[in-house]
């Protein structure tokens, strides 16, 4: 009997997304670059970026793109659930765009850039960051605005405000806030627990 032929496999590699994520109106820019599967929700999306500036969610989401706003469902703000839509729905090619804002208050409004759509690596975890420039504001610190403010206040030792700002910050005089700083392990430890790995030799 003739050996049976094996059809050659058709299934290919599941696809990811590089991103470059910036914080809209950060002078010098704060950005992280990220590598995301790309069937990812945006609920989960949410999570990552989240964990990749360093933000402790405690305030209200949404995602903005071409098809409409997403995040945690409301009807009043015409908020569709972030859980039903992926990102390579959303933004499926390179140089798509979308927004995500974090905080409605403070309005931290990030522009999210798809640079790239590839293969997933075998062995690698995703989402991963590459890398990144300088440190996440502080939660509720008043925006873009009241962050330079902030950061004003903190390189002036005689400044009035300088003592409170850094109780506020759970900081003596002896510690500084570093705005340059940008930790990549560090990073990547807290997108761990997000991470999983898409193909497997």
């Amino acid at each position: 009997m003739a050996a049976r032929r094996t059809a050659p496999s058709t299934r290919t590699a599941p696809a990811v997304h590089r991103i470059k994520v910036t914080l809209a109106g950060s002078r010098p820019p704060i950005w992280r670059r990220l590598e995301v599967p790309s069937t990812i929700t945006l609920r989960a999306l949410h999570d990552v970026l989240q964990a990749a500036f360093g933000w402790e969610d405690y305030h209200m989401w949404v995602f903005e793109g071409s098809l409409g706003r997403y995040g945690v469902a409301d009807r009043e703000l015409q908020i569709a659930s972030a859980a039903a839509k992926r990102l390579d729905q959303l933004a499926p090619a390179q140089q798509d765009r979308l927004s995500y804002t974090y905080d409605f208050g403070d309005d931290w409004e990030h522009t999210i850039l798809v640079e790239a759509v590839t293969s997933a690596e075998p062995t690698i975890a995703y989402p991963r960051c590459l890398t990144g420039r300088r440190a996440c504001p502080p939660e509720d610190c008043g925006g873009i605005g009241g962050y330079d403010y902030l950061l004003e206040i903190l390189a002036d030792p005689k400044h009035e405000e300088h003592e409170d700002r850094l109780e506020w910050l759970g900081l003596d005089a002896a510690d500084q806030f570093d705005p340059t700083a940008f930790d990549l392990a560090r990073t990547n430890t807290a997108l761990s627990s997000l991470a999983t790995v898409l193909i497997k030799d």
